[in-house]
């Protein structure tokens, strides 16, 4: 889950679902490639619009702010809907304020940007027009992009992943949102995340409380959940693939259906079935100088076979493969007591995996991989981020953890950052200029997008 830190003088850059006429809203080309077996690769001419929650929220005839630090203006949202009509989020300054960058094929997001403002982080979504997020379902199908990770270090999270969203961003079905996908609006994911400021084109006001590690941020009363294929989780250390299927799709969620006290009663797998390599036993796989080079860029393929290699049929197993320095690297096997020498996800593997690590197999309840290519057949939206983590330091991805096991206990090891690492205070301070690049998005049939 992924919020925006900011520090304030005039503006606030928060969620919100009026269309602001401030600053011009002008998306960053990035162009990506569907490919085909017989075809061979073809441009589109896609674009990005940044998160509405890094926007700045004011009133729709004015300047002034409808939520500042971690706090909304009472007057102006005294409960979701009308904020939501009082509210407008703007246009964004990419490069200038948030760190953005495209050229051609590649998209550079940048940690912290200081200008008169201090950004950090952000997420960008794929648009298929100025109006629309491009819609992906990758049944029996591949995706690959190039990455460089080598600005990210411990702590730090460079993610591209899937999000079961409407393709305008909600407009449709909620008459209160007004700015849609071309402002970023609409965002869910499995974890059902309460920092949300609009849900369903209602402010969330209610009950809402500030964050005792953020200065920029909160919580409110309801949550945002839907399936989510974490198709890359990584910086410069670790690295996973993880999918986290739902048993509905996106929902306004509160309570025990967003998992609060337990987090097995929400309506989606926040777990996932992860695939680490480091793990899952390997620990000289992936890594600065490593099988996979993290110094250098690579690409990164994943692949979605179907049952019956149909792009109809059920979603039975995700696979993973690396281009570096023009030698293809075929995913590293499991080296688990318990295991088989695994290589890809299926439901079997999750299966083995949840026993060997003493797991909840929440995975299998919210229906698995099957359910995870339901999710594909509604349609899904393509973000691409920078974060750190307040809850947990991003110790899940790169160090040991949960905190409370022992560390040598099959499963707690993810990889080399002490668990010490990772405090976002220290991270934002020490690794101001960390960054990464995504570049040559490719999508289309089982072996269309590498060479």
């Amino acid at each position: 889950m992924l919020r925006a830190l900011v520090t304030l003088s005039v503006v606030a850059l928060v969620r919100g679902q009026q269309a602001g006429t401030v600053t011009a809203e002008t998306h960053p080309k990035l162009t990506s490639q569907k490919c085909t077996t017989s075809g061979g690769c073809t441009t589109l001419s896609t674009s990005i619009t940044l998160d509405a929650n890094w926007r700045w929220l004011h009133t729709t005839s004015g300047y002034t702010n409808c939520y500042t630090g971690q706090t909304w203006d009472s007057s102006l949202c005294p409960d979701g809907a009308t904020c939501a009509s009082n509210c407008a989020l703007d246009g964004a300054d990419y490069s200038g304020t948030y760190g953005i960058t495209t050229t051609g094929t590649a998209l550079t997001l940048k940690f912290v940007t200081k200008g008169t403002n201090t950004n950090v982080g952000s997420r960008v979504y794929l648009m298929a027009s100025d109006s629309e997020y491009q819609i992906f379902n990758m049944k029996n199908q591949e995706f690959s992009f190039d990455v460089d990770v080598s600005k990210l270090p411990c702590g730090l999270n460079g993610a591209l992943y899937f999000s079961q969203m409407d393709a305008d961003g909600g407009m449709a079905k909620y008459s209160t949102n007004k700015a849609g996908a071309k402002y970023g609006t609409g965002y869910c994911d499995a974890q059902c995340p309460h920092d949300i400021k609009f849900i369903n084109g209602e402010a969330n006001v209610d009950d809402w409380t500030g964050s005792d590690n953020d200065v920029n941020s909160g919580t409110g009363k309801y949550g945002s959940c839907c399936d989510e294929m974490d198709v890359w989780e990584a910086n410069s250390i670790s690295s996973a693939f993880t999918p986290h299927p739902c048993s509905e799709g996106q929902v306004r969620c509160e309570g025990d259906d967003c998992g609060d006290t337990d987090r097995y009663s929400s309506v989606c797998d926040k777990d996932g079935c992860d695939f680490n390599s480091y793990r899952m036993g390997d620990t000289t796989y992936y890594g600065e100088g490593l099988t996979v080079d993290t110094t250098q860029p690579f690409t990164v393929v994943t692949q979605f076979f179907t049952a019956d290699n149909t792009t109809t049929g059920a979603l039975s197993e995700i696979r993973r493969l690396y281009v570096q320095n023009g030698q293809t690297i075929v995913n590293s096997k499991v080296n688990i007591a318990g295991m088989d020498a695994l290589d890809s996800i299926t439901d079997d593997f999750c299966a083995a995996q949840k026993t060997a690590f003493g797991d909840t197999n929440d995975f299998a309840t919210k229906g698995g991989l099957s359910k995870m290519g339901d999710a594909f057949d509604k349609g899904m939206v393509l973000a691409l981020s920078i974060w750190d983590d307040h809850a947990a330091q991003m110790l899940w991805l790169d160090s040991a953890y949960p905190l409370d096991k022992d560390a040598s206990a099959p499963g707690v090891k993810r990889g080399t950052c002490a668990t010490t690492s990772g405090v976002p205070a220290d991270v934002e301070a020490n690794n101001a200029d960390a960054q990464v690049t995504y570049s040559n998005i490719k999508f289309g049939d089982i072996g269309s997008t590498y060479a």
